[in-house]
């Protein structure tokens, strides 16, 4: 058996080798679990490490305030004279939750600015700064001040319009974000809403369709420019509707990079049925429905799940 770094074998025990697939299964002490091979697991060979489903935990910034917002009632916020369906706006600053996150472990989360204002701006560096390198930063990213927030502690840019700029890729801009950031700062933000039976990928505050559609050539090609895809599922985000397992089974089955699925998880039910349906290959943020926004999920609860989450590893050879 090939060794394993101490951090893995200090806490897990191998439980069986299975030599056609090139998949070693671990276990807890007190939980025995298996899991659905990796991507990676029909490939000749891989060194290759994948994790169970992980929380992604979120900051979403509206006018200096983190706000839990209803995104399909976003408007496009250049001159910030919207009014969006708000679920919640919390007396906290950014930078608290930064620091909650921090102290519960969380990592690859995110804060979103919803507006072009100072103050949103402002409040994100604020969260930037009390947990560098532990969250990523989407909202009004482009190639001139990617690389600034890089600078100011983001793990990764996230980006969507930018990219997707009038209703078309626009590849020019994609390789220059890759030039100046790196492949492996770079988040795409690939959030869509279903259209004549496909999902297509929405952009400016989740109000215009693109012509590009969620599907496995797009996700593959575009893989080749990110380190990871964050997902809304824009039709029940905020809503408190339900997870879209569709989507969720979309890019379970065919993202070959880490992503990020976020829409209508309201109960711990949703936690395990977005595993199921994601092939425990796709990670989750919920938001309005948390108490520390104002909801009845117990965050709490949900890094226990978390945690356990990360009891079982699957390692490929």
């Amino acid at each position: 058996m090939r060794n394993l770094p101490a951090t893995l074998t200090r806490s897990f025990h191998p439980l069986s080798i299975n030599r056609n697939s090139s998949l070693f299964f671990f276990s807890s002490t007190n939980h025995l679990r298996f899991l659905q091979p990796s991507r990676s697991a029909t490939s000749t060979f891989s060194n290759s490490i994948q994790c169970a489903v992980r929380f992604r935990p979120c900051i979403d910034i509206h006018k200096g305030k983190v706000k839990q917002i209803v995104g399909s009632t976003l408007q496009d916020l250049k001159g910030d004279g919207s009014n969006p369906v708000t679920n919640f706006e919390s007396d906290k600053s950014a930078a608290e939750y930064a620091i909650l996150y921090k102290q519960d472990g969380l990592t690859g989360g995110h804060a979103i600015m919803l507006g072009a204002d100072p103050l949103s701006k402002a409040a994100a560096l604020e969260a930037l700064h009390a947990y560098p390198g532990g969250l990523q930063v989407g909202g009004g990213i482009n190639s001139d001040n990617c690389l600034s927030y890089i600078e100011e502690g983001a793990s990764h840019v996230i980006v969507t319009s930018y990219v997707f700029n009038n209703g078309q890729m626009d590849l020019k801009r994609l390789k220059d974000l890759v030039r100046i950031v790196g492949k492996e700062r770079l988040v795409l933000d690939l959030s869509c809403r279903k259209k004549e039976g496909k999902y297509a990928i929405v952009t400016d505050r989740w109000q215009k369709f693109s012509d590009v559609s969620l599907d496995a050539e797009v996700m593959q090609f575009l893989a080749n420019f990110a380190d990871e895809f964050l997902v809304h599922g824009v039709d029940v985000e905020g809503k408190k509707l339900g997870i879209d397992e569709e989507l969720v089974a979309l890019l379970g089955k065919h993202s070959p990079i880490p992503v990020t699925y976020a829409g209508g998880v309201t109960v711990m039910d949703y936690l395990e049925r977005l595993k199921m349906a994601g092939m425990e290959r796709v990670d989750v943020t919920v938001g309005s429905a948390l108490d520390i926004f104002g909801g009845n999920m117990v965050y709490k609860d949900v890094v226990a799940w978390h945690t356990q989450q990360q009891a079982s590893i699957v390692i490929t050879l």
